[in-house]
């Protein structure tokens, strides 16, 4: 049995992307089942979605300079 690899990306002002969980903690421990290669979870603490993001920070990070 081979071990599965996780790989976490920090997107900077942005979510992080995590590929190959298969289930998330939340910041309570309730476990979210993972459905898909790669997810992105939110680290700005403003989605609607935790611990997914929903795109958030973008409106979090006004206008472009």
């Amino acid at each position: 049995m081979s071990a599965r690899r996780t790989q976490a990306v920090v997107v900077p002002g942005g979510p992080l992307l995590l590929r190959g969980a298969d289930v998330v903690l939340d910041e309570d421990g309730e476990q979210h089942e993972v459905g898909r290669p790669v997810v992105a979870l939110c680290a700005c603490g403003l989605s609607q979605r935790k611990p997914w993001c929903d795109g958030t920070h973008k409106l979090a990070q006004g206008p472009e300079s």
